[in-house]
């Protein structure tokens, strides 16, 4: 009787994905961040190298396709997740335009600094026979993207969602992600098609076709059958079942148009009603599995793509420039666009820390790259030290900046036990 790697594989991801969680919490971390250095971990940078033996036997390359399917469903899932609780936080319709400001500014700077720093990263860490344009958006895109659901999370955390700060930060915050991940997705349809502008027509007429579908025709129906069938906001198996097969449809729609399925996960999500009871379904039900089970999976793939050579020579070097790019793009631009919006300094340089965490969703913006064939395991490595980084720096940073002292505007004292 042969065994498959698999079920041992899982054991000490989840292991070690959970250990290093509680860890980083217990020093003020989200539990992600902890999860996301187990991939790091996990991969040739510190076990590879400290038992490479051991680990070539535990990640044999043959059943790493297995891993790849699982990490895929997960990605797939938590996107049609973050798709679903796409909205402006309460009363942000008031702030639209102040948050305007900080969304903008803290994409466009940092997209300019990306470009920037392309040019003398190009020629050394860009794989063979990708162009210099594809790269250098790719990393104005990577520069440029904001966890939003990190970003909520730390804010949660700290009692400080309906703080005015933290309403301009979140909103901001997804100002700013709907500018990114449509660059991003420009920026991978031109990967795709190379410099076959034909194709590059049937690419985004193909995602015009898609959108007009979920949001024309799908998204009234889906409305229609949960008022109908799931009146509380919990749909029953087979309606469960139906939005599920949507998501995985819509996933591969744009996997077929030459765009990575996770934008179709995420449209599919985006297109259903904004009903706080259906999300709160879909949280309980789908994310927490795909949260606590798959993506810990996705973590440990990214660290296997990782390698030791990304610091050697000049790599210190080039981690380092991107580092600077990455905080100083991220908080600057964040911190001028809440000047301009009327904040003080102190609260204005707190949202642009909140701005600087990247988290998760840098991650999904790495293996897009990845995947595309746009970086190499180099920059990977690089980037995801980056996100790591500028995920840990955001709390140390909002406590030197003073945010409770200093944000005399709370507009609302949650009860303690939501403040936990």
């Amino acid at each position: 009787m042969t065994h498959s790697p698999l079920l041992l594989q899982l054991i000490v991801i989840l292991g070690c994905a959970r250990i290093l969680g509680l860890i980083l919490r217990f020093f003020g971390q989200p539990m992600v961040i902890g999860e996301m250095v187990a991939g790091l971990v996990l991969g040739p940078v510190v076990f590879g190298a400290l038992a490479p033996e051991l680990h070539a036997s535990l990640f044999q390359r043959s059943s790493l396709p297995e891993l790849d399917a699982i990490s895929q469903l997960g990605l797939v899932l938590f996107m049609f997740i973050v798709g679903a609780e796409l909205r402006l936080p309460a009363g942000a319709k008031a702030q639209i335009m102040a948050a305007s400001w900080i969304g903008v500014l803290s994409v466009l700077l940092p997209m300019a600094l990306g470009l920037a720093v392309a040019v003398p990263l190009y020629p050394l860490l860009a794989p063979p026979g990708v162009a210099f344009w594809p790269f250098a958006l790719f990393m104005a895109a990577a520069m440029s993207i904001t966890a939003f659901p990190v970003m909520a999370r730390i804010l949660k955390d700290r009692g400080e969602t309906q703080t005015r700060i933290g309403r301009l930060s979140l909103t901001g915050a997804a100002v700013a992600d709907v500018f990114s991940w449509v660059m991003l997705a420009v920026v991978v349809v031109l990967a795709g098609s190379g410099s076959d502008w034909s194709r590059i027509v049937q690419m985004l007429a193909g995602l015009a076709v898609l959108c007009a579908l979920l949001f024309g025709a799908l998204r009234p129906l889906i409305a229609y059958l949960l008022a109908r069938y799931a009146s509380d906001g919990r749909p029953a198996g087979a309606l469960l079942a139906t939005l599920l097969i949507g998501t995985f449809a819509s996933a591969y729609a744009t996997a077929y148009l030459g765009v990575h399925p996770v934008f179709g996960a995420f449209l599919f999500g985006s297109c259903l009603p904004r009903d706080d009871r259906l999300l709160h379904s879909l949280v309980e039900r789908i994310e927490h599995v795909a949260v606590l089970v798959l993506m810990p999976v996705f973590f440990a793939l990214a660290g296997l793509n990782t390698t030791r050579d990304a610091f050697a020579g000049a790599g210190l070097g080039n981690m380092l420039l991107i580092m600077l790019v990455a905080v100083g793009g991220k908080i600057i631009g964040g911190s001028v666009g809440a000047r301009l919006a009327g904040e003080p300094w102190r609260p204005a340089l707190a949202i642009g820390s909140l701005m600087n965490a990247r988290g998760l969703m840098e991650l999904i913006v790495m293996k897009v790259g990845l995947d595309a064939g746009l970086i190499g395991k180099p920059l990977f490595t690089m980037l995801l030290v980056m996100a790591i980084v500028t995920t840990v720096m955001t709390g140390p940073l909002l406590n030197l900046f003073s945010l409770h002292q200093h944000d005399s505007s709370r507009i609302t004292d949650l009860p303690r036990d939501r403040q936990l």
